[in-house]
């Protein structure tokens, strides 16, 4: 018959100490002499004791574990988030616990505060504007914003997006294209980011922008509006994307219209995700770092839980990707 898992009791006597000091030991709440710690180890050794996370936890009012918010799990930048946060987290013994709001607003709160119960802290990104946000100021747990934030005093960790849309409409302005166009996604915070920093380098340049709102920052809204744009009154010779998804849409669909890309028009998007790598031709984008946004992220928020000062904004420099989806034109 086998033998029921040792308990804390058996620590303490097979070490001739108080159940009260193992408890101290194992959860880190006091430390005891080299002889009583070295007797304590020997003991959970010889048994093969194992604390319970749970009981640990209502101990010491930790969980051990970090709440991940995100605005779209199949998303490639969200998952490169994902992988940079957990390998943080897990270097320092936490776990992650990802939950997807899948781009609706309207289940945030709900979601961030049952959330909030049950971690140690939190990591969001959202699509809510600040002043919709006061709220998340209010939850009793440390929390770290994707994005930059002028009034809340929440931390954060932003991507550069201004700058990076700047050097995309800088590459495009230097390739010699003269109608450009944007198709953003105006519902996201960062969309107000991308389209400012498209239109400073343009206007330097005396050159227009016509500018077009999607739905969703998906392949198929990309796909849905390519034929709006490439067979208006005045075909744009370059489109700049939202996203990598958006672009990688736009492109099949231009194909299917019998344009040929970069020849008849040039395409970028934002992210550098891997699919875009692939395709033909491959994309030129703006690599905005999603892995060490995580990464930042995650160690920021830590700092934060062990009661450490932090730079309330982090911003993340963004690197210029580029692929064969774009050609000079003749001016």
């Amino acid at each position: 018959m086998k033998s029921s898992a040792p308990t804390i009791r058996d620590v303490a006597a097979a070490a001739q100490v108080s159940t009260a000091t193992v408890s101290k030991y194992i959860n880190g709440a006091q430390r005891f002499s080299p002889k009583v710690e070295a007797a304590l180890d020997a003991a959970i050794a010889s048994l093969g004791y194992k604390s319970n996370p749970l009981a640990k936890s209502m101990i010491t009012g930790r969980t051990n574990t970090i709440g991940l918010s995100v605005l779209d799990v199949t998303n490639p930048h969200f998952s490169s988030i994902l992988k940079g946060a957990n390998r943080v987290a897990h270097d320092h013994e936490y776990s992650v616990v990802l939950v997807d709001t899948e781009e609706t607003p309207s289940r945030e709160r709900r979601t961030l505060e049952d959330l909030s119960r049950r971690v140690d802290g939190l990591i969001v990104s959202s699509r809510l504007r600040e002043h919709e946000m006061g709220w998340m100021a209010e939850i009793d747990k440390p929390l770290v914003f994707f994005g930059s934030l002028n009034e809340l005093p929440l931390p954060t960790v932003a991507s550069d997006d201004h700058g990076g849309a700047f050097m995309l409409a800088q590459h495009l302005r230097m390739l010699g294209h003269q109608r450009i166009a944007y198709l953003g996604f105006s519902k996201s915070r960062r969309d107000e980011e991308r389209l400012g920093g498209i239109r400073e380098c343009l206007d330097a340049a005396g050159l227009p922008l016509a500018v077009f709102d999607a739905e969703g920052p998906s392949m198929l809204e990309g796909e849905r509006m390519c034929s709006n744009i490439v067979l208006g009154a005045s075909r744009p010779d370059a489109v700049i994307c939202y996203n990598d998804l958006m672009a990688l849409g736009f492109m099949k669909e231009a194909a299917s219209l019998g344009l040929s890309i970069p020849r008849d028009l040039s395409v970028v998007g934002f992210d550098n995700i891997p699919y875009g790598k692939y395709v033909t031709p491959a994309l030129t984008t703006v690599d905005l770092q999603s892995e060490r946004m995580g990464a930042t992220a995650m160690s920021k928020l830590l700092s934060v839980i062990r009661g450490e000062q932090v730079d309330k904004l982090t911003k993340v420099a963004p690197q210029l990707v580029l692929r064969s989806s774009t050609i000079a034109r003749q001016r």
